[in-house]
């Protein structure tokens, strides 16, 4: 199975993504996504077994603020959110499709398939180079219909928030790990998990 991650970053998050991703691999964390979203830059991360600890945030961000001011990848001021993947999570890793076999989730794909591009259904795993989904019979059936997803042709992919996520989300969990999609900032008062974000640049 490849580690291989689904990069759909451009222009200002993409140039982040890269400077980013190197550092997160050297402290035992992952990167998710780099989205930017008016002025704020959101930086997702998780360790490899999906945790993502107000700590392990926190220290993320605090060797991340300094290498983005010293390249200098983004010229405008911004607002730098460094956060868990959530429950509801965004599936970038062909393991993340196995890891959350059994349950529901959407995805889009940059390249149609069968004259689709949108896809909601019950995730079955990862073979061979293709996300497997058991979906609606496009004929109507009552019998689900199990298509393969070609990994490399996704354009974006996530969980579904339901019970049974909600559930699975908890029985993982280990410790103080943030699985709700929490958020951490410099100056942040490590009691709450949502603050004020932390202007980089005047």
């Amino acid at each position: 199975m490849t580690d291989q991650r689904l990069t759909r970053e451009t222009g200002p998050a993409l140039r982040v993504a890269k400077v980013v991703e190197p550092v997160l691999d050297g402290m035992g964390f992952r990167l998710v996504r780099v989205k930017m979203s008016g002025s704020t830059l959101q930086i997702m991360a998780e360790r490899p077994d999906g945790s993502f600890t107000i700590d392990d945030c926190e220290q993320a961000s605090r060797a991340i603020s300094p290498l983005l001011d010293i390249e200098d990848v983004i010229s405008s001021r911004y607002f730098l959110e460094m956060s868990s993947p959530g429950i509801d999570r965004p599936l970038v890793r062909a393991e993340d499709f196995e890891r959350w076999a059994g349950h529901e989730a959407k995805i889009e794909m940059a390249i149609p398939q069968a004259g689709r591009k949108r896809f909601r259904g019950l995730l079955e795993g990862y073979a061979d180079g293709e996300v497997r989904l058991f979906i609606d019979n496009p004929e109507g059936g009552p019998e689900k219909l199990l298509i393969g997803l070609t990994f490399a042709d996704i354009d974006e992919a996530k969980l579904v928030l339901t019970d049974s996520l909600i559930e699975a989300a908890k029985t993982r969990r280990a410790g103080p790990a943030m699985t709700d999609g929490s958020e951490w900032t410099e100056g942040d008062d490590e009691s709450e998990e949502t603050t004020d974000l932390d202007d980089r640049r005047q």
